[in-house]
Formats: C-alpha cells, structure tokens, sequence
C-alpha cells in the first residue's frame, strides 16, 4: 500500500515488526488466563473444601464480568487515549494476579484475583487485538486476527498443561503460579519498551481506505464532529445491525461454553478418578488446538468468507462438547476437546474479522469493544448457568444444556447474519455499515 505522511504504512508487510511484536505480547497475555485452566478449580474443591460448584467457580464469573466491562472502556478511551497506554495500563493491573494466587488463604482472594485479571484481559487482550487490526488495514484481517489469537491461546494451552504437571509434582500452590510473575514482568517491559502507538494508522486508514469523514456520522450531524455516539455504536452491534449482532451473540455462547469448561470440566473429569497432570493435558489439547487452528481459519476466512466458518464452527463445538458428557472416558475427552478447540478456532478470529469487515474505522475499536463486552460476558453466563445447574441435577445435565445452546447459536448465525467479506459479499447485499443510519 502506498505510503502516507510521516511513513505511516498499512499491511502486514510493511509493519512486520511492531506486528511481531504484539504476537509475543499477546502470548504473554493468554498465559496469564493458562495459570488458572487447570489448577483453580481443583484448589476450591481440595485446599478450600467448597462443595458447591457455584461457589468454586464464582472465580470465574468475576473474571467475566470485570473484563467484559473493560473491553467497552478499554476500546473507547483508546480512541483518545491511543492504544498503548491502554496496553501499559492492563499490564500495571494485572502484575499483583500471581501473588494473591500465591498467598490467598480465603476463597474471596481468588475472586479479587480475577477481578485484576479480568482487567488485564481486558485491556491488554482487546489493545492487541486492535493494534494489530491498525496496522494490516483493510487487507488480511482474517490471517492478523488469526496469527493473534494462535499467540494468545497456544499459550493458554500449554501454560494450562505446564500448571497441571507442575501441580502434580510439587504440589496445587505455589510453584505452579510462579510462571505468572516472569510472564507479568516480561509482558510490560515489552509493552513499555518496545510498543509504538497505532491510532494514526487507524487514522490514516479512515482518510484513504474507508468512506469520507462525512459517511462517518449520522445525518444531521458535522463531518467534522467526533463521529457516532457510544449508544449508537452499542445499538447497531448488539441489535440493529445484522452481521455485528449475530457476532454478538455468537461472541456469547462462545465464552458461554468455555466458562462451563474452565471451571466444570476439572470438576467432572475428576468425579471419574483423572489425576491433576492428565486433566491438564486434557485442558491444554482445547486451548492449544484452538490456537494452532486460527493460523488456518483466519486466512481461510479471506477466501472463504467469514458466515459459514463462524456457523459450522459453533455446530463443532457443540458436538465436543457433546462427546465429552454421552462417552464418559479418557479418550473421548481428547477427541473431545480437540473438536471443541477446532470449532473455536472457526469461529473467534472470524468473528473479530467480521466486526472489522463491517464498522467504519472511526469507531471500529469501540464497536469492538461493544462486542467483546458481550462475547466476554459470555464467561459468567455459562459460569453460573453451569454452576446452578450442576449443583442442582448434576454436572452432566449442565453440560448438555451448554451443548445445545452452543448449537442453537450457530442456527441463529446461520439464520440472520449475511456474509461480510467485501469479495464474497453478494452485489444485492447489505453494504458495509459506514455509519450508523440517519435518524
């Protein structure tokens, strides 16, 4: 692409560097939620004694309800802000979560924990997921978003997997968490250092690559002005606008199940005699394949489009998640969590892509940040519902309701959102929403 003022470029290529970079950043990011895959859950039950599986998983809602509200905030103050102080900021929260996991001696502390991590998540996740969105331009979004989260959830994986093989030989605390306070130190130093801001990319982007300033703001209102209103944005991705409200709830239930996992499956798997390491492969093999898989599906969503990726995926999932509960044994739940890993990889680098493919640059990081807060919110949903439902007819029956949901959410995409790819887009389609409408 050619080159603007001040060499401001778009495209992978052309920013290789400072894209690398976020890759490493991010992967430190996911490793701080690798910490807890599979060690917290098991901690509640045997060091803490808590029976309820609502009460050992309350962890996890915090979690989610916290980075769900940040990911809003953190999208749309770093649009005044710029990105990096975001990410700087994520980071400063998130350097206390080891030591509280360390030295907690009551349950609350983990929920406090996770409270920071949820912020952390929330902030660094959501900045390197737009920073790199800034850099590519219109072009490739589906292999950057990709390449993103392969780095973040490959090392959800094998952090889950390193925890549980630590736990199983020196023990659930402490050793296992003292991985988080290298990768906290090592995420900011980097985020300090070495991270450039990216806001005049995104800038640049809306002046030479995306509809005038003026297609940018609702009728009635000066080309010039800040653009739409927060609720604007927060109507058109959560309901008015097809393709982004499909995301939105998609987003949902694909937290919604790995909520459930997170802090149902040690539990369960547990129930029927697994021991700590094996556990923590299981719980690394999702994780890890949905990681590795995004370096596939991502760029397949450039080619392919981004409906049918995101739809099939969801019905892949479901059936994971399926296998796990109707085949009760060791080797079902790797089949199992493979599938499920699979079927994420389908679906939340494009999911992303397609938020990208339809909001105008101008606002696109909040429109993000509106999906990511009901994506994330996801975790506490399925948290509780699974949590409730567990402890009242068992965990079993809560699985399969996680299932069904999961599938239902792949019709409802199936059913309401069209392609957003610009090459795969049918002539008759709906456009890409530069704007919210005149009112």
């Amino acid at each position: 692409m050619a080159a603007a003022p001040r060499e401001i470029r778009l495209g992978l290529r052309e920013n290789l560097g400072q894209f690398s970079l976020l890759v490493l950043v991010n992967a430190f990011v996911g490793a701080m939620v690798g910490l807890e895959r599979t060690v917290v859950p098991l901690i509640g039950e045997r060091e803490f004694g808590l029976v309820s599986k609502t009460a050992i998983i309350s962890f996890i809602v915090s979690f989610g309800v916290t980075k769900a509200g940040c990911n809003l905030f953190a999208a749309r103050i770093s649009e005044r802000w710029g990105r990096k102080r975001v990410l700087v900021l994520g980071w400063l929260i998130g350097l206390p979560v080891p030591f509280i996991l360390i030295w907690a001696d009551r349950w609350i502390w983990f929920d406090l924990a996770n409270v920071l991590l949820g912020a952390n998540q929330a902030l660094a996740w959501s900045m390197t997921v737009i920073m790199k969105v800034d850099l590519v331009g219109p072009a490739r979004r589906g292999l950057a978003l990709g390449l993103n989260e392969f780095a973040g959830y490959l090392s959800v994986g094998v952090v889950a997997w390193l925890t549980g093989y630590l736990a199983a030989t020196h023990g659930l605390r402490p050793t296992p968490f003292y991985l988080g306070i290298g990768i906290a130190a090592a995420g900011l130093v980097c985020s300090v250092l070495f991270v450039r801001d990216t806001l005049a990319h995104a800038t640049y982007e809306a002046r030479h690559f995306a509809p005038t300033a003026a297609a940018a703001a609702p009728a009635g209102r000066a080309a010039a002005s800040a653009g739409p209103s927060l609720g604007e944005i927060f109507r058109l991705t959560t309901w008015k606008e097809r393709a982004l409200s499909a995301c939105s709830q998609a987003g949902l239930v694909n937290n919604l199940n790995d909520g459930m996992s997170w802090g149902i499956y040690p539990l369960f798997f547990a129930s029927y005699g697994l021991g700590v390491a094996p556990i923590g492969l299981i719980k690394a093999i999702y994780p890890a394949t949905w990681g590795l898989c995004q370096l596939v599906t991502g760029p397949l969503s450039d080619r392919w489009g981004r409906k049918g990726l995101i739809a099939w995926g969801m019905a892949v999932q479901a059936a994971g998640i399926w296998l796990t509960v109707l085949l009760p044994r060791y080797e079902s739940w790797i089949v199992g969590a493979t599938l499920q890993g699979l079927g994420t990889a389908m679906v939340y680098p494009v999911l992303l892509a397609a938020i990208g493919d339809v909001a105008h640059p101008t606002w696109r990081a909040t429109s993000m940040g509106v999906y990511r807060l009901w994506r994330d919110l996801g975790y506490a949903v399925g948290a509780l519902l699974a949590g409730v439902i567990a402890d009242l007819v068992g965990m079993g029956a809560a699985i399969h309701v996680i299932a069904a949901l999961t599938l239902l959410s792949g019709l409802l995409v199936a059913v309401r959102m069209y392609e957003t790819l610009p090459a795969r887009r049918p002539p008759a389609g709906p456009p890409s929403v530069a704007a919210p409408p005149p009112a």
